[in-house]
């Protein structure tokens, strides 16, 4: 049998299973299949911005609106966890009112949750709309995770290299721009508020852009295809499921705290934020090369080992290490977890026979892998809440990037899912 991972740039169709089979997107000449690419990369471009921003201005948010540190907690970890919440609601909708149209809710969602954040709220601060605009926003970008790669890949099918491509570099971008370009609008404007509030401006943009093709797609009821793989009860599943779980404990937490976390060492914000954008530009790199690397082999077991280290090495390094150096530390962490993000993306097809069974895989690894994952950004908030500093957070991550690596290991045996 041909394993169907042999292009690592496979994209995973969320609605694979329903019935009848969900049309390409509507579009009535070429300029118009071009509009739409233009759209959904652009819709990537805004899917981390609400991370990497907040963690860039955290220190004045913090000061400036009185958190408490249970909020600052609460604030990083809620967004990561509803992405696990949501995914599964994802393809529910999308059989009740079509792909496209649930990704234009998403983007008003979204739209409205970082217009929402900053709002000072008479009497009580600005901590309840703080905390609606990051739950509104975790959960917009659930249901875009979900679905966005399943319509790329069904309305680009001679394009998908490309598509692909283009796509997961916009997400990767997305995070870069929000932890280079947060510091410097704060700085021109003097306030966090229009820093945070700067970001609704691309998803505002996108939302006008994308309104005319979706309203005009036909809806069509769909229904579930029942039978295929129960994922759930797989061993091979679980083990690369605990290997998604890990790696975003580690990667959302670099969204989260890296910013902080080289303040608190004494970096001043613009060139913390740089330096995280940096890191975030490298993951690209990593992510560009390690998926094609990884389906060159049957058995991927050394290059998960060496990603998962490499991570959780540059988090603690980039805590523990010398600060003069740490463009390398957090360069060493850019590469090992764009790749290490990527490979484990990439287990999805490498451990699958067939489309259906990739597709079940990834809910399974969102909303297992996002719910879980979320634990990261809590307990190294609850750490330095605990210890005052980041020392124990270092400790952790080397604990869980020796984790990632050993099931990593077991998760890039030669195997595939069974169920």
């Amino acid at each position: 049998m041909t394993r169907n991972a042999e292009n690592p740039e496979q994209l995973v169709d969320a609605e694979i299973d329903e019935v009848p089979a969900a049309a390409p997107t509507r579009v009535s000449t070429k300029k118009g299949l071009v509009f739409l690419g233009v759209c959904l990369v652009l819709i990537g471009l805004n899917l981390r911005t609400v991370f990497s921003s907040f963690s860039a201005v955290l220190p004045e948010i913090t000061a400036d609106a009185g958190l408490p540190g249970w909020a600052v907690v609460v604030l990083t970890t809620v967004p990561v966890t509803l992405l696990g919440v949501f995914a599964p609601l994802a393809p529910v909708l999308a059989r009740r009112f079509g792909a496209e149209r649930v990704l234009l809710g998403a983007m008003a969602l979204l739209t409205a949750g970082l217009l929402l954040r900053p709002v000072d709220v008479p009497g009580a601060g600005h901590l309840p709309a703080l905390l609606a605009g990051t739950a509104a926003c975790g959960a917009a970008i659930a249901l875009c995770n979900v679905l966005l790669p399943g319509v790329v890949k069904r309305d680009f099918p001679h394009r998908l290299g490309l598509m692909g491509g283009l796509y997961t570099t916009a997400i990767c971008a997305s995070a870069a721009l929000g932890a280079g370009f947060t510091y410097p609008v704060f700085r021109a404007a003097g306030q966090w508020t229009s820093a945070l509030w700067f970001w609704a401006l691309p998803a505002a943009v996108v939302l006008l852009l994308f309104l005319p093709l979706a309203i005009r797609q036909p809806a069509v009821r769909h229904q579930v295809l029942g039978g295929g793989v129960n994922v759930w009860r797989s061993a091979v599943a679980w083990q690369v499921t605990v290997f998604m779980v890990l790696q975003a404990m580690m990667s959302f937490s670099v969204f989260a705290w890296l910013a902080p976390i080289l303040r608190e060492r004494g970096v001043d914000g613009g060139t913390a934020g740089l330096i995280v954008s940096v890191s975030i530009a490298l993951q690209m790199l990593g992510s560009l090369f390690a998926p094609g690397l990884a389906a060159r082999f049957r058995d991927q077991r050394a290059i998960n080992v060496v990603v998962a280290l490499m991570t959780g090495g540059g988090f603690a390094l980039s805590i523990f290490g010398p600060v003069e150096l740490a463009w390398l530390w957090t360069g060493l962490l850019g590469l090992g977890q764009g790749s290490l993000t990527a490979v484990a993306l990439t287990m999805i097809m490498l451990r699958t026979r067939d489309a259906h069974t990739a597709a079940h895989l990834s809910g399974m690894m969102q909303g297992v892998g996002y719910g879980l994952g979320s634990t990261g950004t809590l307990l190294v908030g609850q750490l330095h809440q605990a210890t005052g500093g980041f020392a124990a957070a270092g400790v952790l991550f080397l604990m869980v990037g020796s984790l990632a690596a050993v099931f990593g290991y077991r998760a890039g045996r030669d195997r595939y899912v069974e169920g």
